[in-house]
């Protein structure tokens, strides 16, 4: 088993994990397909970490692409951006960006 982690990924846990439920457990191929043709935003930093498990698998192991599978795939939730905007009377109006941290296992 070969694993890549992304960290600090800036969109919320709950987007992308959407997006894993429908890999998690696929072939390579068929995966690397569907986060292609997906309309989300969260298929990119996916696509990323897909090919990079991969890699580390052929390089590390010396396995064949074509082989192998997405055995597991999980999101944590990271920590929260915390901005403030200035607004009028002299308020402020918090700015969160929630952030996550996927990792992908074949």
């Amino acid at each position: 088993e070969e694993y890549s982690l992304g960290q600090h990924i800036s969109m919320s846990a709950h987007k992308a994990r959407k997006v894993i439920n429908q890999i998690r457990g696929r072939s390579y191929e068929e995966t690397l397909m569907i986060l292609e043709l997906m309309p989300y935003r969260a298929c990119y930093p996916i696509l990323k970490l897909v090919y990079s498990a991969a890699a580390n698998a052929s390089y590390n192991l010396g396995s064949n692409k074509a082989n192998l599978v997405v055995s597991k795939a999980e999101v944590n939730e990271g920590t929260t951006v915390k901005k403030f905007k200035p607004r009028a009377r002299g308020r402020i109006y918090s700015i969160k960006r929630p952030t996550c941290h996927i990792t992908i296992v074949v």
